[in-house]
């Protein structure tokens, strides 16, 4: 397919682009926007059979196996801005002394400049066996079509790689219902973005989903005869698969350069200068096939950088590559993982780390400073990545930091979240297209731009591997809130309400089912987002078994269980305040030893049975029902547990029940659903024992009665409860948790804990306490009836 552009005036020079991936389409957008003069003709060749695609966001294919929705631009648009390109066509000749690239179809255009943005191809070691059938690349979408159809047949596959890429294809076979394996030859996983701590807790969130990573694991051999059926090690067990994808890394694709006897490194990539030049002064290299001071860079932003040098060095502009960073924020296997600046020191004293890890939760954060404290150099993130815009931007501004290192990880006493209202305006946002905050807050207040698509579209901000946008909502959100502006707080693309407004909505019109949900306020059929909140709402407001709606909700809620490594399940039955029968510890064990579990006290006072096998989970809630237990809700958004001392009943500082009010309290609020888990306590005097103030609702004993805190939490960034009132009678108490409880269901935003619900309530703890205490809005009637 050829898109063509009328005859060629005399004095508009040629630049021929040979390749049309992600870097060689940025390159065409730039010059497009730069050449005011239109003194350039554009033709490009393109050897895939389709244009452009975000090869970034290659595993989204598998959620629609459309190859259209990974486009990044149509036909349509390359004819709209007079670009020739040439599908299904690969360059396969550059003449220097003619100045012409020919193609295989025997197209010859002459050029004046030409452009290599022939990227890479994927790196397949020479281990014996790997021609055989079923060992597949991960690259390209025919890759990806190619691994689907296998798919079909094979039961288990084995990912070479534990990088980047091998991490998106082992996603990509978990995806497909495979037994994975991810096979790395270096003690950790993504060697070059984190260190040992994090590869840690990345395996340990992997192996929790199912998969099997191996590391450390060299393979010796491809097995089978004309099928791969197995993979053997030099020092490891031999592994049965069926299917290998290997995903060893990249190597650029400098053969054209080879022919035409332009400067190559000793490893491979097109040497170029800081304009990216190569040997041939006619002759540019960007993206993976160019060699900059002796670094091929894989990454999308630093190929992005290099494609705005050349458009601008062509232009007449003054413009530099000088290297780029090799930060970047990834969900891999639903992990988020990120990494920015230097965070690998050869110096150790050149650089201190502050370091935060939580196994519990899977996360992990190293942070690195200057040794005074005073700059932020780098760091690593593991299972929580949500700051990563914001410190990134810090890491890149080269300025002092205006706060203590430790604030960076544990944030300042009382925050919740970070809005990027610290960072100056010429601070890097978005490192792949180069904006600044400065560039998203001009978007909005001189264009009038009201949502993140609009900026996106307009600045590209969060347009190339998206691990910017949260920040880059918090900066619109800010800016429009300053502004006095309503904020777009949609649900999703299905739902153009909040959470809030839904539930509303549903309250008020009667809608008991997803189906009538969506035909009477929604569009399409719903997605991860509002599926589990409408299935939640229903089950707030109508008291409904949350198993009625359980299809639409996540695997842990649906099945009563906690998926667990190796694709098992834990089990743990609610045991109210801690106190359990002979009989019903009897029939505990019976059910661990009948299905082979394994037993362990939880934190929360409860049994956890782990180990079982998904098609086990109804027969061990039969036998477990019929004891007198019933689900913990410890997997869902909900009431998980109610935590005690043993209060006056055994300890001589015990001033009230607090066993006894516990169990009164999980019984009445067990299976409440709310747009976050809730956690609560109470404590039998003020030694606090069963620590009240943590959680998000707590009740401390004193002489005359208790005290109940709100609005607190444990975890990465603990937060202290508040107190909402004082002395009283458990009556008094229930009817106020009540009132709160059904306050935060109804008005908190979607996975909004009580703590952040809080933070962003207009007139904090006081006006809540007007409302709860004081009834205020007149409401106190109808949340205690609900």
């Amino acid at each position: 397919m050829i898109a063509t552009t009328d005859k060629v005036p005399s004095d508009v020079k040629t630049i021929v682009v040979i390749g049309n991936g992600m870097v060689g389409h940025r390159f065409i957008e730039k010059i497009i926007e730069l050449d005011d003069a239109a003194q350039y003709r554009i033709v490009t060749f393109c050897e895939e059979k389709r244009a452009a695609y975000d090869r970034v966001g290659l595993t989204k294919f598998f959620e629609t196996r459309d190859p259209e929705s990974l486009q990044i631009a149509n036909i349509d648009w390359y004819k709209e801005n007079g670009v020739e390109i040439y599908l299904g066509d690969r360059a396969q000749e550059i003449d220097t002394e003619c100045k012409t690239v020919t193609s295989a179809n025997n197209v010859t255009i002459a050029y004046d400049y030409c452009v290599l943005a022939t990227g890479s191809y994927p790196f397949v070691p020479p281990v014996p066996g790997f021609d055989k059938d079923g060992v597949l690349v991960y690259r390209t979408i025919e890759d990806l079509e190619a691994i689907c159809e296998r798919a079909e047949t094979a039961k288990k596959a084995a990912v070479i790689g534990g990088g980047l890429l091998g991490l998106e294809a082992a996603k990509a076979a978990y995806d497909l219902g495979l037994e994975t394996h991810i096979i790395e030859f270096a003690p950790r996983l993504m060697p070059r973005q984190v260190d040992e701590g994090g590869s840690q807790q990345l395996v340990k969130k992997i192996e929790s989903l199912g998969l099997h990573v191996h590391t450390g694991c060299a393979t010796k051999e491809a097995v089978g005869v004309d099928q791969v059926r197995g993979l053997t090690f030099a020092e490891h067990e031999p592994l049965d698969v069926d299917m290998v994808i290997v995903s060893a890394g990249i190597r650029p694709r400098d053969e054209l350069a080879r022919d035409c006897d332009l400067k190559v490194g000793e490893r491979g990539g097109v040497c170029v200068d800081n304009q990216l030049r190569t040997s041939d002064p006619s002759i540019f290299a960007i993206g993976e096939v160019a060699l900059h001071e002796g670094m091929i860079y894989g990454l999308v932003a630093p190929g992005y950088e290099m494609a705005e040098v050349v458009a601008r060095t062509l232009c007449g502009q003054d413009a530099e590559f000088v290297g780029a960073e090799l930060s970047t924020k990834l969900k891999l296997l639903g992990v988020d993982v990120a990494s920015f600046g230097q965070y690998d020191f050869e110096d150790e004293s050149s650089a201190t780390s502050l370091l935060y890890e939580d196994p519990f939760e899977g996360i992990y954060k190293r942070l690195f400073f200057s040794p005074d404290g005073k700059m932020l150099l780098g760091g690593i993130l593991v299972g929580d990545a949500d700051e990563y815009g914001l410190l990134s931007a810090l890491q890149k501004s080269g300025k002092p930091l205006d706060c203590s290192p430790a604030e960076l990880i544990y944030g300042k006493e009382g925050e919740t979240e970070s809005t990027g209202n610290g960072l100056p305006d010429e601070a890097q946002v978005c490192s792949c297209n180069d904006v600044s905050k400065g560039d998203i807050l001009q978007a909005v207040r001189e264009d009038g731009l009201c949502t993140p698509a609009e900026v996106k579209a307009c600045t590209r901000a969060g347009a190339g591997c998206g691990g910017c946008m949260p920040l880059v909502t918090d900066i619109i959100n800010a800016e429009l809130s300053e502004s006095g502006v309503v904020i777009d707080h949609s649900l999703c693309e299905h739902f153009a309400y909040s959470r809030t407004e839904l539930y509303e909505i549903v309250k008020i019109k009667g809608i008991k089912t997803f189906a009538d949900l969506i035909a009477d306020c929604g569009t399409g059929s719903g997605c991860e987002i509002c599926k589990p909140t409408a299935a939640s709402i229903f089950a707030s407001l109508w008291n409904e078994n949350v198993l009625n709606h359980g299809t639409l909700q996540d695997t842990n809620d649906r099945f009563l269980a906690n998926i667990q490594r190796g694709g098992l399940f834990s089990v743990i039955p609610r045991v109210p305040g801690g106190e359990i029968t002979p009989q019903k510890l009897i029939v505990l064990g019976e059910v661990a030893q009948k299905y082979g579990l394994y037993t362990k006290i939880t934190g929360g006072q409860r049994v956890d049975l782990f180990g079982a096998q998904v098609h086990e989970l109804p027969l061990i809630w039969e036998e477990l029902v019929a004891a007198g237990f019933e689900s913990g809700h410890a997997y869902g958004k909900a009431l998980r547990t109610v935590k005690s001392c043993v209060g006056s009943t055994w300890c001589r500082y015990g001033v009230q029940d607090s066993v006894g009010f516990a169990i009164r309290i999980e019984e009445r609020y067990r299976g409440i659903r709310a747009p976050h888990k809730i956690k609560s306590a109470v404590s039998g005097c003020t030694r606090e024992c069963a620590e009240a103030q943590s959680k998000d609702f707590g009740l401390i004993a004193t002489e005359d009665g208790y005290n109940l805190y709100v609005c607190g939490n444990g975890g990465a960034k603990p937060r202290h409860a508040e107190l909402l009132a004082t002395n009283l009678d458990e009556e008094t108490a229930i009817k106020y948790i009540d009132r709160f409880l059904m306050y935060y269901i109804q008005t908190a935003d979607k996975l909004n804990r009580t703590a952040t619900w809080l933070e962003k309530l207009d007139g904090g703890i006081e006006y809540l306490k007007q409302v709860v205490v004081d009834d205020k809005l007149g409401i106190c009637n109808e949340l205690e009836t609900q």
